[in-house]
């Protein structure tokens, strides 16, 4: 997207293609561009605020991102500035993660270091440095309105990041640009390959950022000690195998949960946390999964919007949109209705609703129903 006013942009350089990319365009459409480096995440730090100072993993080299960043703001001739948010980020993303987690939820951490770090601390940054306007390499898109801004997804509906996005504050988006929201992954890929950009040909981050390419279970286990359970069967209450840590699997999961036999493969169809239990059922019960209803918490309303709504949702990234509709519950809860059932609505995790390509906010998933009845109460009286 070109903006005709030239103007004064902090861009967030990760060390990425698509943030290099990103830069490039605002500084081709003539805007007075610096870049600046995020470090959210230190082993060694914040083994220091765990009271563990033995961990000493280091599993996310920020430091090669930092170089990759350097070498594109010096292809690119733009000054880059480098900022910690390692405190910011362990009080506000990680130990909120963490604290979904003891409470067997699924959360989503890409989201929470949207909301309080890249558009939040980063804007505060940004301000105290002379900027008023921030970009960074999502592909979404915004819309600057005389009334106010609106969150779009992308042209790329194979990249679009919006749902991460979902809870940003409303306001942040009058000053947030996105130079990727109009082109496609191929094309930011031969933009870097002609311009010879040094991160051309860099794979893209995969996964969790404090997590890196280590197994998942392993970096939990640090942080919260695991603790064998049994795995039943919830049709049959018959234990099929022991668990490693109910904390460590989510609804729908597949992988991991070692159950053979002629059953058909088995997933995770609830958990208990006090119990320690996990409950599972074969590919013939696939029906655990649905349901029609949930509870919505913590909505931050991105549009002005009018109730009951009808609207579309998307209960996980890459999901497809669902239809729903949309209404006030109690106690700032918001019930959405989807009675074509969907599968594997998981508590934890964030319900993002869309009015055609615009994003109308999201929140956290926090009960789901079928046919009225609790999922939880219902596995709850079958396992008694």
């Amino acid at each position: 997207m070109c903006y005709t006013v030239a103007m004064k942009i902090l861009v967030g350089l990760s060390g990425g293609v698509d943030s290099a990319v990103a830069a490039y365009l605002l500084k081709e459409q003539g805007h007075d561009v610096t870049a600046a480096f995020m470090r959210n995440w230190d082993s060694a730090a914040n083994n220091d605020y765990l009271g563990n100072p033995t961990l000493n993993d280091d599993i996310c080299p920020q430091e090669k991102d930092y170089n990759d960043a350097k070498k594109v703001a010096e292809a690119l001739d733009i000054p880059l500035l480098r900022v910690d948010f390692i405190r910011e980020y362990w009080d506000d993303v990680f130990m909120q993660f963490l604290s979904e987690y003891k409470k067997g939820r699924t959360p989503n951490p890409d989201i929470l270091c949207n909301k309080y770090i890249k558009f939040d601390a980063f804007f505060r940054f940004a301000n105290e440095n002379g900027f008023e306007n921030v970009a960074t390499g999502h592909y979404a898109k915004v819309y600057h309105g005389d009334n106010g801004s609106l969150l779009l997804k992308a042209d790329d509906r194979n990249k679009d990041q919006s749902y991460f996005l979902a809870q940003v504050q409303r306001k942040m988006f009058d000053n947030s640009y996105f130079p990727l929201g109009e082109i496609d992954k191929p094309e930011v890929r031969r933009i870097a390959r002609e311009l010879n950009l040094p991160v051309a040909e860099k794979k893209d981050s995969t996964g969790i950022c404090f997590i890196g390419e280590r197994d998942f279970k392993e970096f939990l286990k640090n942080y919260l000690p695991a603790k064998d359970g049994n795995m039943i069967d919830i049709n049959t209450g018959k234990i099929m195998g022991v668990h490693s840590g109910v904390l460590y699997y989510t609804i729908g999961q597949r992988k991991g949960l070692g159950i053979g036999g002629d059953q058909g493969r088995w997933f995770v169809a609830g958990k208990n946390v006090e119990k320690n239990e996990l409950y599972v059922a074969n590919s013939n019960s696939r029906s655990w999964l649905d349901s029609d209803s949930c509870l919505v918490s913590g909505v931050n309303w991105l549009k002005d919007v009018e109730f009951p709504i009808n609207c579309n949702a998307k209960f996980r990234y890459r999901q497809q949109d669902n239809p729903v509709t949309i209404e006030p519950y109690e106690n700032e809860l918001y019930l959405v209705k989807y009675p074509q059932k969907v599968a594997s609505v998981t508590p934890g995790q964030q319900a993002v609703f869309y009015d055609g390509d615009i994003c109308l906010g999201g929140g956290v998933i926090e009960k789901t129903f079928l046919n009225g009845r609790d999922h939880e109460e219902v596995i709850e009286e079958l396992i008694r």
